[in-house]
């Protein structure tokens, strides 16, 4: 995926990012990223700019659940669309974010994303609200399973899979007729043929209790907040923000378009992450 180029122009106002390195002085930062914070790094969003375009609605918990075609219609797309997933390597955004943890100055990430280029950039205390791709799990014994073993199993059944110029979607997705999904030969469980499922939150199910009660103690601990590429559209994580206003925190956002909650903003800078968090970054001494 190619960043429109009216996108990569968007450059931070130095007074902008002034206000936000200031906000973030001196307090240990409790830091909620989404998807903006990766599209630097190639993989594409479900809202920011110009994905109205090309908007497509997410899959759905129940439906993954109950209908064997759509099972087949996820991992067809994702035989295509992992590779390049995969291959996605940390962004400015990313490094930055590590650096500032290492100097202490953020105390760790709750993440949206299920891509690990916060793992891969060096960040420590990262809790995945919505899980991990580089992991599936059973539904009937609970087994674990690299993606990457997955992948290996998935094109030995289906050797003849080919969908040309497959477009690449968000959370490693890609688009794929319609003839060849009904051809796929779906895996199952190694361990008991039951079935997989990646090890991720879709839309329509919960995150799991213990992974939200982790996040909301990162923000109690914190001294201040910022948002990272985010809409906060979904109530997965807007609710940290909440709670975030609820304990007076100074709250900064960095995010290129409309975010919900932005009026609860203290700072608001309408830029890219990559542009923005390595000045900050520098600017406090941790870049």
């Amino acid at each position: 995926m190619t960043l429109p180029q009216e996108t990569l122009s968007v450059r931070a106002r130095s007074e902008d990012v002034d206000a936000l390195t200031d906000l973030l002085r001196g307090r240990r930062v409790a830091v909620l990223t989404g998807a903006g914070c990766s599209t630097e790094s190639g993989i594409p969003d479900y809202r920011g700019p110009g994905t109205r375009s090309r908007a497509r609605n997410p899959i759905q918990h129940r439906e993954f659940l109950q209908r064997p075609e759509v099972r087949a219609r996820y991992w067809a797309r994702s035989l295509l669309g992992w590779p390049r997933f995969r291959a996605a390597r940390p962004n400015a955004a990313h490094r930055a974010l590590a650096a500032l943890e290492g100097s202490g100055h953020v105390l760790g990430l709750i993440t949206q994303n299920v891509d690990r280029l916060h793992h891969a950039a060096g960040s420590q205390r990262v809790i995945e609200l919505h899980g991990a791709l580089a992991r599936v799990r059973c539904l009937a014994c609970g087994a674990i399973e690299p993606r990457e073993s997955l992948q290996e199993r998935l094109w030995a059944l289906n050797p003849d899979f080919v969908a040309h110029g497959a477009e690449s979607r968000p959370d490693g997705d890609a688009e794929v007729s319609d003839e060849a999904v009904r051809a796929f030969q779906v895996a199952a469980c190694v361990h008991c043929e039951g079935t997989l499922k990646p090890d991720v939150v879709f839309f329509g199910d919960n995150v799991p209790a213990p992974t939200v009660e982790a996040a909301f103690s990162l923000v109690e601990e914190a001294d201040a907040f910022l948002v990272v590429g985010s809409s906060l559209a979904i109530y997965s994580g807007f609710r940290f923000l909440q709670r975030a206003v609820d304990r007076r925190l100074p709250r900064g956002l960095v995010n290129l378009g409309e975010c919900r909650g932005e009026e609860l903003m203290a700072v608001r800078v309408d830029a890219l992450a990559g542009d923005v968090l390595p000045r900050v970054a520098a600017a406090l001494g941790a870049g």
